[in-house]
């Protein structure tokens, strides 16, 4: 049985001759059910691309911050690698890119302590006053208690505020979460836990108070996304809701212009 594949972050799709990936989607299998890497297998037609449930092979990507974070835009002493490596933060305050970004993937890890409520943020052209000025892509404890209540637009892998995830997979506080965010000017695609949680164009958001589905947005993000720039800082959120979140891995790559 012959499958197609193709690359999340481009437009690129391949019916290559090879057959399909294995259980574990790692590696690619001929007929033959001779395996190789997902990222080394090529066909007579040519190269596998990337399945539209994986995420990409970021190894080799550009961290977003530095080990020393002299990259960074944040408070000193707020944002800090701990004795695991791993990136967090003691207080509410963001922590930001030093320079703008426009069309990218960024591959994030993610690890809640029991109800942390996070977010990735794309697209800020105002850090001072960044609530209304960014995209924010959601991450939350999806699990606990204390948000069981919450709207569907504030679940993990959403827009916050804007648009509810096509499916609710955050794993439980304490795992790690793995979340691919892909920019292209006004489309945006999210993938988390190896699902397509956003897939939109932010032109459909001409209102600053209604959703094009009718709901409400809240009323702080006030401007409406259509108008927001496709260019701008990439930041984190820190400790949100006294909870902590902790981040690995946080790669980049910069994409060419659609």
């Amino acid at each position: 049985m012959r499958a197609v594949v193709w690359m999340m972050a481009g437009s690129v799709m391949v019916t290559a001759g090879c057959s399909m990936f294995s259980r574990d989607k790692s590696a690619a299998c001929d007929s033959a059910s001779t395996c190789v890497s997902a990222g080394t297998a090529a066909c007579a037609s040519g190269a596998i691309q990337i399945a539209p449930s994986a995420h990409p092979d970021s190894r080799n990507w550009r961290s977003l911050f530095d080990l020393n974070l002299s990259n960074a835009v944040f408070t000193k002493g707020v944002w800090f690698y701990d004795a695991q490596g791993h990136l967090t933060a003691n207080k509410d305050e963001a922590i930001w890119t030093d320079r703008d970004y426009e069309n990218f993937m960024l591959d994030v890890e993610y690890r809640c302590d029991p109800a942390a409520n996070s977010g990735v943020l794309i697209y800020c052209s105002d850090m001072a006053n960044w609530i209304p000025n960014t995209v924010e892509i959601q991450i939350l404890d999806d699990n606990h208690p204390h948000w069981s209540k919450e709207q569907p637009f504030a679940r993990n892998g959403g827009l916050y505020g804007h648009l509810p995830p096509k499916v609710n997979n955050a794993k439980p506080a304490g795992e790690w979460n793995r979340m691919t965010i892909t920019a292209q000017g006004k489309r945006i695609k999210v993938l988390v836990n190896e699902e397509i949680t956003v897939d939109t164009d932010l032109s459909a958001w001409t209102s600053a108070k209604k959703n094009p589905d009718g709901s409400d947005i809240p009323p702080w993000l006030s401007r409406p996304w259509a108008e927001l720039p496709t260019k701008g800082r990439i930041g984190l959120q820190g400790k949100h809701g006294n909870a902590a979140i902790y981040f690995r891995n946080v790669r980049i790559k910069e994409l060419a212009e659609n």
